[in-house]
């Protein structure tokens, strides 16, 4: 069993590493102050969003493990973590499946924008009384000559105000359940589609988030997901992706956390001495480490099965679940080590916790995780 990297591999990450803090760490810029168009083209530059996408459509080629590697480098070195799930949404959800399922033609068309940052993609599945549960969609797509027509409403679209594509599904036959649900990808020019402007949210700031509406929305044959009923296949395996690649950027968050409540308890001092030398202290940045390695083991088994064509909801899902919740319980961590400063926005400690708790609720909560562990246990 072989727990090392390559030397090509962490050559990969220390270069990632290094080019996204000279782009985009705190001496770089302030998190939320660029234009997002200029972030994508400077991700793009640095091929992040085109890691698993093969060479002749612009991307790297990169297997399961070694796109969260470089993934894990970005959320290592770029303190604005709703940038970095921006990105990751757009590729594991919305390029993954237009890589895997799309025609041809629409791959040759799409893709290439997609890895140079020339275009965002927004993926658009949540609705209003419909998450985890695929088979309950009411957006429909009624087959009319030549394609569909979309109608209803997606809510919580991740990067959904600024997206020039979506990836979205639909019933279109809803007899069917889960077999009667489509994959479609629709271009935001597409007459009858509306996209709402940015949700406030609690973190990840420059993710932005909104509702995308569907009236009369004609889409293209060519532009679906494998085949008619086959949507809810195309979700899963698009699930499969974000679910292990996309946390990697938590564990390059935890990473930076850790650092700094290292720096943090070798400096203040109380009591005549370092607080590090508390047990009370020392054990807290003890425990965030624990959690961090247990994650990380989780998550490199999950996107090494998955590059042996083994790809097992029960790894993804112990990996996913390991990752979120001990991101929001190392975060919460950091901020009794920090004290009082562990809450003040000027020291940045609390937007860990602000960008930790979402991941305990996208990409299917932590109860569906457990739930679906529970199902692959035989429970």
């Amino acid at each position: 069993m072989e727990f090392g990297w390559s030397a090509e591999q962490a050559d990969r990450y220390d270069r990632t590493l290094r080019a996204v803090t000279e782009a985009f760490g705190p001496d770089a810029r302030t998190p939320g102050s660029a234009d997002l168009r200029e972030d994508w083209a400077a991700l793009g530059g640095l091929g992040l969003l085109g890691l698993c996408v093969p060479g002749e459509y612009g991307g790297s080629g990169l297997g399961a493990l070694d796109t969260a590697r470089q993934v894990e480098a970005f959320g290592r070195g770029c303190p604005d973590t709703g940038l970095v799930f921006a990105a990751s949404a757009h590729l594991f959800a919305c390029t993954v499946p237009i890589r895997d399922f799309a025609e041809e033609k629409l791959k040759e068309r799409l893709l290439p924008g997609l890895c140079s940052g020339e275009l965002i993609a927004g993926n658009a599945m949540t609705e209003a009384e419909a998450g985890s549960d695929v088979s309950r969609l009411a957006v429909t797509a009624r087959e009319v000559p030549g394609g569909y027509l979309l109608n209803g409403e997606k809510s919580f679209v991740s990067n959904g105000p600024a997206a020039d594509v979506y990836v979205t599904y639909a019933t279109t036959d809803p007899d069917a359940g889960h077999l009667g649900v489509t994959g479609f990808v629709v271009e935001r020019n597409a007459p009858g589609l509306t996209a709402s402007q940015p949700f406030e949210k609690m973190g990840l700031l420059t993710c932005q988030g909104g509702t995308v509406r569907f009236e009369d929305c004609f889409v293209p044959e060519e532009q679906v997901l494998g085949f008619p009923g086959g949507g809810g296949a195309v979700f899963q395996h698009s699930m499969g992706w974000e679910r292990a690649c996309l946390f990697a950027g938590y564990l390059g968050l935890l990473d930076r956390l850790i650092d700094r409540c290292v720096e943090f308890a070798r400096e203040r001092r109380q009591f005549g001495q370092r607080i590090g030398n508390f047990q009370a202290v020392a054990n807290r940045v003890v425990e965030m480490k624990l959690r961090l390695e247990s994650a990380r083991l989780l998550l490199y088994r999950a996107c090494w099965e998955m590059d042996q064509d083994r790809m097992s909801p029960l790894s993804i899902g112990l990996s996913k679940l390991a990752v979120s919740e001990g991101a929001v319980a190392s975060a919460l961590d950091a901020i009794a080590v920090f004290g009082g400063r562990g809450y003040q926005r000027e020291h940045g400690i609390e937007a860990f916790l602000r960008d930790t708790v979402p991941s305990t609720i996208f990409s299917g909560t932590s109860d569906i995780q457990r739930l679906l562990i529970a199902k692959e246990m035989g429970l």
